[in-house]
């Protein structure tokens, strides 16, 4: 049994949208009046709008049959956790599932930043990403998850018509294998950035953006000592976190400021967003080195 902690205040703060919404696959001619061709037969409804057109072959994934069974399987492994849920639109969804057990707590340098592991995973209606799973980690102070753990969460996948169900490999065996392996390998990581500081916050942004090229650092052409909003807000999230952790600016604050405007400001896929995630973080690695 892993250790239940306190959560009721820690629960209040996370983000926890609708992901269950109605939804379903129809005939795309039934509702259109209008033949279809080949490989365009049904459309999937999403709280009653189109999101998709798709072919009578292709299986559709209901969030109930995939969410709903994950949470069984820790339940089952009698694994605390908390859960944020992420609904775009109605068409792509993410679930954390963030390990509530002070055994799998760690801190990073500064006994009040904590950082969690947890598993994420996504679903869509719309063909916008895959359904996936894979390890991550979520951080108390700033409410981030933080995607740039490899290991990947296998599962497969059985057609009945063109409704999809999903079959789950038991959590605890490849929790297991996670925290002995990749979970403190990238925990030493995390302090090698938290012990290199920074000694221009200005600069380590201008640095950071020039090597991953994730927005523009100028505020314009005409104004390029000016930085932009989005490299304002890395610059202004790395000098709250400093001053609320009371520790000098370093690259460890400079990756979680990028992390912060990368999932929260930046519009892209659930995807690309955890591709994106590792490229920063490398990209930063390589500067305390």
């Amino acid at each position: 049994m892993y250790n239940k902690i306190d959560t009721q205040n820690f629960k209040s703060s996370i983000q926890n949208d609708d992901i269950f919404i109605k939804n379903e696959v129809v005939s795309l001619a039934n509702i259109s009046n209008y033949p279809t061709r080949k490989g365009l037969e049904n459309a999937i409804l999403s709280n009653g709008q189109i999101v998709n057109i798709v072919s009578q072959q292709y299986g559709h994934l209901p969030n109930e049959n995939f969410f709903l069974k994950v949470e069984k399987k820790l339940i089952d492994a009698e694994i605390n956790y908390i859960t944020r849920s992420i609904n775009r639109d109605n068409r792509s969804f993410a679930v954390d599932y963030i390990l509530a057990d002070e055994n799998f707590e760690v801190e990073i340098k500064n006994g009040a930043d904590k950082i969690k592991p947890m598993l994420r995973f996504t679903n869509s209606y719309d063909g916008s990403c895959k359904t996936s799973g894979h390890f991550g980690f979520f951080r108390e102070v700033c409410k981030n998850g933080l995607h740039v753990a490899h290991a990947e969460i296998g599962f497969s996948v059985k057609h009945k018509g063109n409704i999809a169900e999903i079959v789950l490999p038991e959590i605890n065996h490849i929790l297991k294998k996670f925290m002995d392996n990749e979970f403190f390998t990238l925990h030493r990581k995390f302090e090698v950035l938290a012990e290199a500081p920074i000694s221009n916050v200005k600069d380590f942004v201008q640095q950071v953006c020039g090597k991953t090229a994730l927005f523009q650092f100028e505020s314009s052409e005409k104004n390029p000592t000016n930085p932009s909003l989005n490299a304002q807000l890395v610059i202004d999230a790395i000098e709250r976190e400093s001053n609320f952790l009371k520790t000098p600016p370093n690259l460890w604050l400079g990756y979680n400021a990028f992390n912060e405007v990368l999932h929260n400001k930046l519009k892209r896929t659930f995807e690309n967003q955890k591709r994106t995630d590792a490229h920063i973080f490398n990209k930063i690695l390589e500067m305390a080195n």
